[in-house]
């Protein structure tokens, strides 16, 4: 792997020592999150802004480095813009939305991801994960400076992690020697080979796939347009049986190549190996040079349980994905968008903690989600045998001639949010069946003038109306829920009614903090909203 430093100007968060270090008795802290890739410090940022504390924990001493996760969806840019730092995603980002799927020589046929209009977001931005990391450091700045009670701890190791009923005990190593703390809630955001994960004796379960697939990040000044093309067998030498190409910032370009099962790592990541490879691929009077490169493997495995007592998983440390369809980052943040709102009502006392057992079941559902798609694309793209090799290709040669035969061609189903069918959460649906946006489904985003609807869920509950008369709030368990009403005579798009409406004449939504819509009604019903929200806030039985 070649370590590329892409802007000297990250941020950093070097090693201090803290007053903790010289204690007798360890510190206790509301929330611990293990590990500053950006789960973690999304995590931190979220639950800061709700004014919850929060400790990260980091065995580095500020932004990865190497490009790693690139694609982020556009469920990811609408959280990201909720904590702040969407536009600067969004202005550093390459914006895609367009791919194309080749066939040897011939191209199969072109998709667009984002036909829609109304949308604030692109389907896909294009950003390397450092650049991610540094966005969401930078926006905890800027809320540490407000007040959010976030610390930041770098070149902090976990070396042990012992639960208790009711907190968990831990011990750190520094560059000062070791010291312990102690902790009400544990995160484990510290990735696929999570230590906080091999402590506790926890494994994943699932598959691991015989295939390998080389990543080099090539800096180069090119024609191709800002698409994702991929190639079944690509028609340039030493290629494998497919290769992919995207367009990042800083005009780098991503490539990866399937090497296949029995390889030598170290020779295949030897500059000239990858070089023969590339110029096969781009033609020998192309410029370029190599940024980053290394080798990963297919998996498809998660934890059983995403919540163990006070300790919870997040991320890779939770689940882990093929890169094909861009799953793996963008969970993580869904992950993030779920937990985050959860555990600061626990911890505020607005719910029992049986609300974090919704965040291990809903999420868990959203890692075999993408499993399950992951899984399938491996297959397509992987063959393991003659006879689903020879079904693959002849998929491919019938797609050029047939529309029919294009949806069964397999890429990478690219990341979308999960929605949440029956979660103990969701209340009643009055509108089964019409709208596209069902209990359970993330909210959509519909331009209303010059703004967007989900610039009014700030990840508080929101009470929405349309064609219908709400109250300007509601107090449901000491929280005051902000309601408004839209007009689809004021707000005549098609958007909104298609999305939100469809067959019916009117509709009262109830939103979760993390925008996913959590009841919804013909009419106003505070009846049915209070009980709702404190069924799921466990203040009622079910």
């Amino acid at each position: 792997m070649v370590d590329v430093r892409y802007d000297t100007a990250f941020t950093l968060y070097p090693y201090e020592q803290v007053q903790a270090q010289c204690q007798s008795q360890p510190e206790r802290h509301p929330v611990v999150i293990i590990g500053g890739g950006p789960i973690g410090m999304g995590m931190a940022l979220d639950l800061g802004r709700k004014g919850t504390q929060v400790l990260v924990l980091d065995d580095h001493d500020g932004v990865g480095q190497g490009s790693r996760a690139i694609c982020f969806a556009r469920r990811t840019l609408d959280i990201a813009d909720r904590l702040g730092c969407g536009p600067q995603m969004l202005d550093k980002g390459v914006v895609w939305n367009v791919g194309r799927v080749f066939y040897g020589e011939s191209e199969v046929f072109t998709f667009n991801l984002s036909p829609e209009e109304g949308l604030r977001n692109p389907a896909f931005i294009n950003l390397q994960q450092p650049y991610f990391e540094k966005f969401l450091v930078e926006q905890i700045r800027t809320e540490q400076a407000k007040g959010a009670p976030i610390e930041i701890r770098g070149c902090n190791q976990l070396i042990g992690v012992t639960s208790h009923d009711g907190y968990v005990h831990l011990d750190v190593d520094t560059p000062d020697g070791p010291y312990s703390l102690e902790a009400d809630w544990l995160i484990a955001c510290d990735g696929a080979r999570s230590p906080v994960r091999n402590i506790m004796g926890l494994d994943f379960d699932g598959r691991v796939f015989e295939d390998n697939f080389l990543i080099a990040d090539v800096k180069m000044t090119a024609p191709f347009p800002t698409e994702r093309w991929f190639w079944f067998e690509p028609p340039f030498k030493n290629s494998g049986q497919s290769a992919l190409l995207h367009k990042q910032p800083d005009d780098i370009w991503r490539i990866d190549f399937q090497l296949g099962w029995d390889i030598d790592r170290k020779a295949e990541l030897e500059p000239s190996k990858v070089r023969e490879r590339v110029d096969a691929m781009l033609g020998d009077d192309v410029e370029y040079e190599l940024e980053w490169t290394s080798i990963y493997t297919f998996q498809c495995r998660r934890m059983d349980k995403f919540r163990h007592g006070p300790v919870l998983f997040a991320g890779d440390s939770a689940h882990q994905v093929s890169p094909f369809g861009a799953r793996g980052a963008n969970s993580g943040m869904h992950d993030v968008d779920n937990l985050a709102w959860k555990l600061d009502m626990v911890i505020k006392g607005q719910a029992q903690t049986s609300l974090l057992d919704t965040y291990s079941q809903e999420r868990e559902l959203g890692a075999d989600e993408n499993i399950r798609n992951s899984t399938r694309a491996t297959d397509f793209i992987t063959p393991k045998s003659t006879m689903s090799k020879r079904f693959r290709n002849a998929v491919l040669e019938l797609a050029q001639h047939a529309e029919f035969a294009r949806p069964l061609i397999n890429s990478g189903r690219l990341s979308t949010p999960c929605t949440y069918h029956d979660s103990p959460l969701n209340g009643p649906d009055e509108l089964a069946g019409s709208a596209q946006v069902q209990v359970g489904a993330p909210c959509i985003d519909v331009q209303l003038g010059d703004s967007y609807l989900l610039n009014r869920l700030d990840g508080r509950f929101i009470i929405m109306g349309i064609n219908v008369d709400v109250p300007d709030s509601l107090t449901v368990n000491g929280m005051t829920l902000p309601c408004f009403s839209l007009s689809t005579l004021e707000q005549p798009t098609i958007e909104l009614t298609a999305r939100y409406l469809g067959d019916a004449n009117s509709a009262v939504y109830l939103i979760r903090p993390d925008q996913h819509v959590m009841g919804r009604w013909k009419q106003f019903d505070e009846q049915q909203i209070t009980l709702t929200i404190e069924k799921a806030m466990g203040q009622v039985a079910h």
